[in-house]
């Protein structure tokens, strides 16, 4: 290998969103993460909602306003 051309390794510790850590190494001198093993539903086995900037809720409004809104039976659309 060549002297000074590669990038320098650091012990770090990755700290995730559920509260996680647990240490490795990276170029980088500080790792957060928003899922890891310990909380990733393909690990655990548990769903689990991962809110992005308020996506879950977006959709539900949305949806939420389409099913409590039903249009009326006898309403019929006529074509003039």
């Amino acid at each position: 290998m060549k002297d000074k051309i590669h990038p320098k390794l650091h012990e770090v510790m990755v700290h995730c969103a559920c509260g996680n850590e647990f240490p490795t190494r990276s170029t980088k001198k500080e790792l957060r993460v928003e899922v890891c093993s310990s909380c990733h539903p393909f690990f655990t086995g548990k769903q689990k909602l991962m809110d992005t900037a308020g996506r879950v809720e977006k959709f539900n409004r949305k949806w939420a306003k389409k099913e409590a809104a039903p249009a009326p039976a006898g309403a019929a659309t006529e074509v003039q």
